[in-house]
């Protein structure tokens, strides 16, 4: 704050740009009142100031439902609805001030509904799709995809945003997942050329960081489309897929499409992009916004991971134009995903721990074993999407009911009682 307060109103737009984006990313998720209050003037900036401003306070202002933010810019649609490349991050920053919260965007739905601008559609899509990520809701899953499958002939822009929605709800869990995948494939082949540019950003937040095979030929596939602006984004889902996993068979995909689009300096972009994210964090890192046994999503993670998307459905004029630094909200979405154990004066302490795939045991009587096919490690060590820790002796027990992250231990009273005996 005491750094970029100064940059915000003063000099060339692009640190104004910076400065607004920077204080967005580090104060995401706090719901801090005073950073709010001094980006909320730059809303009547007008331009690519006050959509940027929209943008941070939604990544600060994420699932707080905020009616004065969500009026403020109500108001400010009603006022001035031209529609340039940075108004989606208007309508995204005022969804994401309802992220997950379902019910809670009825009242702001009703009023974007009678409101007449051209872009008013997008605001409601975004705003219905944010408000249920997460949930699994069958029937907004439903709703989506009926408004994929208009013909339109124009204005839009927002069938991107439903294919982006259907992969938001249906994230939280596998069944959700795996009809999500099966009803990407058909959109691909009968879909619009909006919608089919969007599929492989839907595939990506469906499996981030989680980079299964039959998702990576999918992908690989679509690489090679003939639509210029489905090959852009496989390349860039192929990279949030494997994010941070050091995957090899990905990156040996990647190397043989940058030889392959050699001469087209977009697509080469990406793969570079892609390149770099496969390797995030030398391979410690993750984007999956899900933690604790994948059962809470992290909302600071899907706002970061969903406002690249958005940037990502019109690349040509964003990622590839001048916005180039909208990339840097994945940084929300980062996450190292190492277990590290912790003794009662929080040093590293390395324990003994079963490292396996995690077993579904809800229901199940007595106590199951919850991972399968361990091997036994020395932390600190790597966990990747789905794995699960266990400790391998009793000497420590663990004081978190999730052994994952950093986990405090201490030595286990029971045995030491035994052991003066």
């Amino acid at each position: 704050m005491a750094l970029l307060s100064e940059h915000l109103t003063e000099g060339p737009l692009s640190v104004r740009l910076a400065a607004i984006t920077g204080l967005g990313m580090a104060y995401a998720g706090s719901g801090r009142q005073e950073i709010a209050d001094i980006i909320m003037p730059l809303l009547e900036d007008g331009g690519e100031v006050s959509c940027t401003a929209a943008l941070a306070l939604g990544m600060i202002m994420v699932g707080t439902c905020d009616g004065d933010l969500s009026s403020t810019i109500l108001t400010l649609l009603m006022e001035s609805p031209a529609v340039h490349a940075k108004s989606r991050f208007m309508g995204l920053g005022l969804a994401l001030l309802y992220l997950g919260k379902q019910e809670a965007c009825e009242a702001t739905l009703e009023t974007l509904k009678a409101i007449e601008a051209p872009i008013s559609k997008s605001f409601q899509v975004l705003l219905e799709i944010a408000a249920y990520a997460g949930t699994g809701n069958v029937l907004k899953v439903q709703a989506m995809t009926r408004l994929c499958s208009d013909h339109l002939k124009e204005n839009d822009e927002w069938q991107a945003y439903t294919v982006l929605g259907i992969a938001l709800i249906a994230m939280g869990e596998d069944i959700g997942n795996e009809m999500a995948l099966r009803t990407f494939n058909h959109f691909m082949h009968y879909g619009e050329p909006v919608v089919r540019k969007a599929v492989p950003l839907g595939i990506a937040l469906l499996c981030a960081s989680n980079p299964q095979v039959h998702v990576l030929d999918i992908l690989s596939k679509y690489s090679h489309d003939h639509d210029q602006d489905v090959a852009i984004n496989a390349i860039f889902a192929m990279g949030l897929v494997g994010a941070g996993t050091n995957n090899a068979r990905l990156a040996q995909m990647l190397r043989q499409l940058a030889s392959y689009y050699a001469k087209d300096p977009n697509c080469l972009f990406m793969v570079r992009i892609a390149q770099g994210l496969i390797h995030l964090g030398k391979g410690t890192m993750t984007i999956n916004p899900y933690h604790t046994n994948r059962t809470l999503m992290s909302r600071v993670g899907v706002a970061g991971l969903l406002t690249v998307l958005v940037a990502m459905t019109d690349s040509k004029h964003l990622v590839l134009g001048k916005s180039h630094w909208l990339l840097y909200h994945l940084v929300s979405a980062m996450y190292p995903r190492f277990l590290i154990t912790l003794d009662e004066n929080l040093k590293t302490k390395s324990v003994s721990v079963r490292v396996g795939q995690a077993v579904d045991v809800v229901g199940q009587a007595g106590r199951p074993k919850t991972i399968t096919g361990f091997q036994t490690h020395n932390t600190p060590v790597l966990m990747a999407y789905g794995e699960r820790a266990e400790l391998a002796t009793d000497e420590y027990v663990p004081l978190a009911p999730v052994i994952e992250g950093l986990v405090i231990v201490k030595k286990n009273p029971e045995l030491m009682e035994t052991d003066k005996e």
